[in-house]
């Protein structure tokens, strides 16, 4: 199975799903080696799999907190420039409260 790409993501989200790509069949290898009594081959590969999976976590964690802060940012950005025009009106023209 291949993971479809997503248009415009970012480079955390691709490598998330080049992680996951190689965890998929370091499964694979496990469960063959252990249909074929390779047990250690078998451990060597879930282990292996287990480290992708760790790796993709961290991947997408970093994406999360990527996208958050981004966020923040743009809403900064958003009440700043709410405030600045609130600045420029003339008095008489703000509300009083």
């Amino acid at each position: 199975m291949i993971i479809p790409d997503s248009e415009g993501g970012s480079p955390l989200l691709a490598e998330a799903t080049r992680e996951l790509e190689a965890a998929i069949h370091d499964a694979r290898v496990a469960f063959d080696c252990i249909g074929l009594g390779e047990i250690d081959r078998a451990h060597t590969s879930a282990v292996t799999a287990r480290t992708a999976i760790d790796a993709a976590v961290t991947a997408v964690q970093a994406a999360l907190a990527q996208a958050a802060s981004q966020q923040a940012r743009q809403s900064a950005a958003s009440e700043a420039a709410a405030s600045e025009a609130a600045a420029r009106q003339p008095a008489g023209d703000r509300e009083s409260w």
